[in-house]
């Protein structure tokens, strides 16, 4: 019954000003996550594991902490998309990850164990101890090379004094039988100045550039916390993103979220102001109107009620999990963002 419904639901979104057939999509989803400082409660003396909120509390209730984290995050994955995809996420970029162990439980977890996740990561030398990460579906893609990209800052003009950030991760595999790119990130924080999210940017852009003069018409998706909205110029001058998708040429990356963001909507809150530094960009091959091969069909915040703080001054921010020093049994202060892609069946 819902199959005939999806599949009605996306013949009439295709079919505006034409004849309609009625025809089969496969549907996928891609997201990403920051998973707000997933670490785990293991003191690790060669890592700065005390920046974590969880190596904080009292030795006592770490374990049942990270337990309820852990389920919290699986719960969210888990549900992301599903509405029309009918299936957990194919890919999950995710962010504020200690290391493989905490996201080798996070795929373990009850709510996530059936979909059988892979996961490619690197530790990064972030000065926080966080890095990013990317799981996958097994069943549905098969990656075929990953690398991470360094971010080299320094303090202010000191080039003696590193500034250490988290890796950009550079996935490429098959997703379904077609080849596309996949670059995770979290860039700088606001805390820095613009000018390391600007340098984070052009380091983006020429793995663009890099992928893009091999094959100028390869399918890629940059997916991150970029610390930056789809109105900076980080966004829109360096790594060339564009919000009006009929205007978007080759070597230009589409960004649906500039208009999400143009509709009040955002992933994070502050100080009363919605913000939407989560966000999810593709070339142009993505956004072709041949749905012989997976096109974007809609992009979106998943900004469910039980994510957002149910009461008080922060009524409807994300549901953070940390405040204060203690477990507010909350998710992230980040809302995730997916988009949907779509290929015609034969």
């Amino acid at each position: 019954m819902f199959k005939k419904s999806l599949l009605v639901v996306i013949t009439i979104a295709l079919s505006i000003n034409v004849y309609a057939q009625k025809k089969e999509y496969k549907v996928n989803t891609i997201a990403f996550y920051n998973l707000e400082n997933l670490f785990d409660t293991i003191n690790d003396v060669t890592k700065n594991d005390e920046a974590s909120p969880i190596m904080e509390m009292s030795e006592g209730v770490r374990a049942s902490v990270y337990e309820k984290k852990q389920k919290n995050m699986a719960r969210v994955i888990s549900k992301i998309g599903f509405d029309l995809a009918q299936n957990a996420p194919a890919i999950v970029g995710v962010c504020e990850v200690e290391n493989f162990d905490v996201l080798q439980d996070l795929v373990n977890q009850p709510a996530l164990r059936k979909y059988n996740y892979g996961i490619v990561h690197y530790d990064s030398p972030d000065e926080r101890g966080i890095d990013n990460a990317l799981l996958y579906q097994k069943a549905i893609f098969k990656p075929t090379f990953s690398d991470t990209e360094e971010l080299i800052m320094y303090r202010g003009s000191d080039r003696s004094k590193r500034d250490y950030t988290r890796d950009q991760l550079y996935v490429k595999g098959l997703l379904d039988g077609e080849e596309i790119h996949f670059l995770v990130n979290h860039w700088p924080s606001r805390g820095s100045s613009e000018a390391k999210r600007i340098l984070a940017a052009k380091s983006s852009r020429s793995v663009v550039d890099s992928i893009q003069g091999a094959d100028p018409y390869a399918k890629i998706m940059i997916m991150g916390d970029f610390n930056d909205g789809p109105y900076n110029k980080s966004i829109t001058d360096n790594l060339l993103g564009v919000g009006k998708r009929r205007k978007v040429k080759l070597k230009e990356l589409y960004n649906p979220f500039d208009k999400i963001y143009k509709q009040g909507i955002g992933t994070i809150a502050w100080r009363d102001t919605w913000d939407l530094f989560d966000q999810i960009m593709m070339s142009k091959s993505l956004i072709q109107k041949d749905y012989s091969t997976y096109q974007m069909y809609k992009a979106s915040v998943f900004n469910a009620n039980f994510l957002q703080n149910p009461e008080g001054q922060y009524k409807g921010y994300p549901f953070r999990a940390f405040a204060d020093g203690g477990f507010t049994g909350g998710y992230s202060d980040h809302f995730p963002v997916f988009v949907h892609i779509i290929k015609e069946v034969n």
